[in-house]
């Protein structure tokens, strides 16, 4: 898992604070609430997307030590807009609209996969898609069914594991190891998967590092 060992030397002290120096430089750049609106694409992308409630702000808050860097709302499905979060000059977070909350619409939603499809085939800047997979519930069909949309845009995406302090140690080596077998029936998922709680900072370290290697050196 990408929990323990990221880039094969998670132990490196150097580069875990080299990572965390950069991820703590992050500054809200532009909110798009259209595909028209997007910014100018400069440097590389890190996209994060999941389900409504999924824990993804509370993620990149965590991930950047700013508690109130991405909006964490209680209400699912609130936010609509494509948001960007430069890090120093060498990367950018991207904070997808979450998916899978409107009760009357489909699977997924045909406004959000216009949406979330246009941003994919048009980003050629974007290096990998976080999905994220809430520990307590698994893959559900909801889930299959965006990792089926990034696998025909040909996109490489990471499943990550969120609120894994909400599980007992037992459940969530199944978890890991349930979420880790799905992820190989996808010819765009990566071959790991990342555990991570934003709550107790489990797996964040490791998480910075995975991505912190695909910014600009």
């Amino acid at each position: 898992m990408v929990e323990d060992e990221p880039g094969g030397d998670a132990a490196d002290p150097a580069r875990i604070e080299a990572a965390r120096i950069l991820f703590s430089k992050a500054g809200f750049i532009a909110g798009a609430p259209s595909i028209d609106t997007l910014p100018v694409p400069t440097l590389p992308e890190i996209a994060f997307v999941g389900r409504s409630n999924v824990g993804k702000s509370s993620l990149i808050n965590a991930l950047t030590g700013r508690r109130g860097l991405a909006r964490v709302s209680n209400t699912p499905g609130r936010t609509r807009e494509i948001n960007f979060f430069q890090l120093d000059s060498h990367l950018m977070l991207v904070d997808l609209p979450g998916y899978g909350y409107a009760k009357a619409s489909k699977l997924l939603a045909a406004e959000w996969r216009a949406l979330i499809f246009a941003y994919l085939r048009g980003r050629a800047n974007l290096k990998r898609v976080i999905l994220l997979i809430d520990a307590r519930r698994g893959v559900g069909e909801i889930d299959r069914a965006a990792m089926k949309l990034l696998d025909s845009a040909a996109v490489s995406y990471l499943l990550t594991l969120t609120k894994l302090d909400k599980l007992r140690p037992a459940e969530r080596e199944a978890r890991a190891a349930e979420v880790l077998l799905e992820s190989r029936k996808h010819p765009a998922a990566y071959p790991e998967i990342a555990a991570t709680s934003a709550g107790k900072s489990i797996g964040l370290d490791n998480l910075r590092l995975h991505l912190a290697a695909l910014a600009v050196q």
